[in-house]
C-alpha cells in the first residue's frame, strides 16, 4: 500500500473503531441496567439498545443517496455530530423514554456506508479488497473489544459514563476525519441528471448485492438479540456477574477472531469468497442450533459462542469487501448505504425481538434465531463470485489545469473512473482491461507523461 491508502486507512479505521466501541459497550450491560430506569420494561430495554439500528437504517439511504452527489467528507462530520448529541441526550436520561430518544438521534448520524465509499475512493482496486477486509476485521475487533470492556467499565463508570464515553468517542472521530485524504471524483457517467429513484434502482436490480443485505441482516439481527438474552443466561447457568461475563467475551471473541483469519486470506487471495461465505453463515446456523440445545449447561453456551464467533468475524471482514467489489461505480456510496441500512435493520430488530425473547423458553428463544439464520442461508445461496478488478496510480503531472486533464484521462477506452488527490499528487485510475487497447494504453502513458504498466 501507498502512503496515502495507509492514511485513509488509518482515519478511517480510526472512526469506525472509536463509533463501534462507543455503540457496542452498551449492548452486553443494558438488558441488566436498564431496569433502574422509570417505566422500563423488557420490549422498552430491547427497543432501547435496538432504535439505534433503526435511525441507521432510516438515514443511511438518504445520506449516502448524498454522498454519491455531493463531496463525503462534510456528511460524514454532520453524522459524527449527531452521534455525539445523541450519546449526550442518554448519559443524562433517567427515564427509558428518554434513552429511546437519545439513542435515535445518534442512530440518525447514518455515516458507515459513506465512510466505506470515502475509503474505496482513495484505494486502488488492487488494494480495495485489503482494505476493505481491514476495515471489517476492525468493525470486528471494535465490537470484540466493547462486549469486553463495556461490562468492566459500567461498575466504576455506571450507563450514563458509557454514554458519555460515546459522546466523547465522537468528538475524537471528528479530529481523525482530518487525516483522511480529500478525493475528487470524476466518473464516466456522472449522477447529475439522475434521480433518487433512478439512483436506487440501479442498484437494487442488482440480485447479489440484495443477498448481501439480506446476510448483513440476518448478522445483526442475531448478534444484538444474543446480547439482551445471553447476560440473564451467562448469570442463571455460570453464576457470573455482569462485569465477570466481559471476561467470557473477550477470550472466545479473540479465539474465533484468531480462527476466522487464515479464512478471510483463503477468501481473497484464493478468490474463494463464496465458499467461506455461506460456510461462515452455515457454521452460525449450527452455532444458534447448539445454544439452543446446550444453554442450559456452560459447556453449551460457551461452544455456541466460540462459533458464532467465527462465522461473525468472517462475514463481517467479507461483506464490505464484496460490495465494493460488485456495486456500480458511480452507485458505490448507495450500494454501501443499503447494505448498512441492512446491517442496522437488522440490529434494531434484534432489539427488540431479544427483549421480547427474555421471557420464553431457551429451546424457543434460540431455535427463532437458528431459523433466522438458516433461512437467510437458503437465500443467499445462489449468490455468484464478485468480479475481480484492477487499477493503476498516476502521478498527476505538474502544471497542468486538473479538471481538463481528468476530463481527458477519463476519455480514453477502458477507464472507468478517475479519483483525484490534487494535495498529494496523485490519481487512481480503475479500468476495464477488456475495453483497454494499444492505443488507448498510448493515451494514458502520455497523458500521464511516463510509461503505465498496464
Amino acid at each position: 500500500m501507498n502512503s496515502v491508502e495507509k492514511r485513509a486507512i488509518l482515519g478511517v479505521g480510526g472512526i469506525f473503531a472509536l463509533r463501534m466501541i462507543g455503540l457496542f459497550m452498551i449492548v452486553p450491560v443494558f438488558s441488566v441496567y436498564g431496569d433502574n430506569y422509570a417505566h422500563a420494561t423488557p420490549f422498552l430495554i430491547g427497543l432501547a439498545v435496538g432504535i439505534y439500528g433503526l435511525g441507521q437504517a432510516i438515514f443511511q439511504i438518504p445520506m449516502s443517496l448524498a454522498a454519491d452527489k455531493f463531496p463525503r467528507k462534510p456528511i460524514i462530520f454532520l453524522g459524527l455530530i449527531l452521534f455525539a448529541v445523541g450519546g449526550m441526550i442518554a448519559a443524562n436520561a433517567t427515564d427509558i423514554y428518554e434513552v429511546i430518544i437519545g439513542r435515535a438521534l445518534a442512530g440518525s448520524g447514518a455515516v458507515s456506508a459513506v465512510l466505506m465509499a470515502l475509503l474505496a475512493d482513495v484505494t486502488r482496486e488492487e488494494m480495495r479488497t485489503k482494505a476493505m477486509a481491514t476495515m471489517g476485521l476492525t468493525i470486528a475487533t471494535s465490537i470484540m473489544l466493547a462486549f469486553a470492556f463495556g461490562p468492566l467499565l459500567v461498575g466504576s463508570l455506571g450507563i450514563s459514563g458509557l454514554f458519555w464515553l460515546t459522546s466523547g468517542f465522537a468528538i475524537l472521530a471528528m479530529l481523525l476525519l482530518v487525516v483522511v485524504p480529500t478525493p475528487m471524483r470524476v466518473l464516466k457517467h456522472n449522477l447529475d441528471n439522475k434521480t433518487i429513484g433512478q439512483q436506487l434502482a440501479t442498484v437494487l436490480k442488482i440480485g447479489d448485492l440484495n443477498r448481501l443485505h439480506i446476510g448483513i441482516f440476518a448478522l445483526h439481527l442475531t448478534m444484538t438479540a444474543i446480547f439482551v438474552i445471553l447476560p440473564h443466561q451467562l448469570s442463571d447457568v455460570l453464576g457470573l456477574s455482569v462485569r465477570q461475563q466481559g471476561m467470557v467475551y473477550l477470550p472466545l471473541l479473540f479465539i474465533g477472531f484468531a480462527i476466522a483469519i487464515p479464512f478471510i486470506i483463503i477468501a481473497e487471495k484464493k478468490r474463494k469468497m463464496r465458499q467461506v461465505f455461506l460456510g461462515a453463515i452455515a457454521l452460525m446456523t449450527a452455532a444458534l442450533a447448539i445454544l439452543a440445545l446446550g444453554s442450559q449447561v456452560g459447556v453449551g453456551i460457551i461452544l455456541g459462542l466460540l462459533l458464532y464467533f467465527m462465522g461473525f468475524n468472517l462475514l463481517e471482514a467479507t461483506i464490505p469487501s464484496w460490495i465494493s467489489k460488485r456495486a456500480p461505480v458511480a452507485n458505490k456510496a448507495t450500494a454501501m448505504g443499503l447494505n448498512s441500512s441492512s446491517q442496522f435493520f437488522g440490529a434494531f430488530v434484534g432489539g427488540a425481538m431479544g427483549g421480547l425473547l427474555l421471557s420464553q423458553p431457551n429451546l424457543l428463544a434460540w431455535g427463532i434465531l437458528a431459523i433466522i439464520m438458516g433461512a437467510a442461508l437458503l437465500i443467499i445461496i445462489p449468490i455468484s463470485q464478485p468480479p475481480y478488478l484492477s487499477s493503476t496510480t498516476v502521478t498527476i503531472p505538474k502544471d497542468i489545469n486538473i479538471q481538463d486533464w481528468s476530463r481527458q484521462m477519463l476519455a480514453v477506452d477502458g477507464v472507468d473512473e478517475l479519483v483525484v488527490m490534487a494535495k498529494e499528487q496523485v490519481a487512481y485510475l480503475k479500468l476495464d482491461k477488456t475495453q483497454l487497447t494499444d492505443d488507448s494504453r498510448q493515451q494514458l502513458s502520455s497523458l500521464a507523461q511516463s510509461p503505465l504498466d498496464i
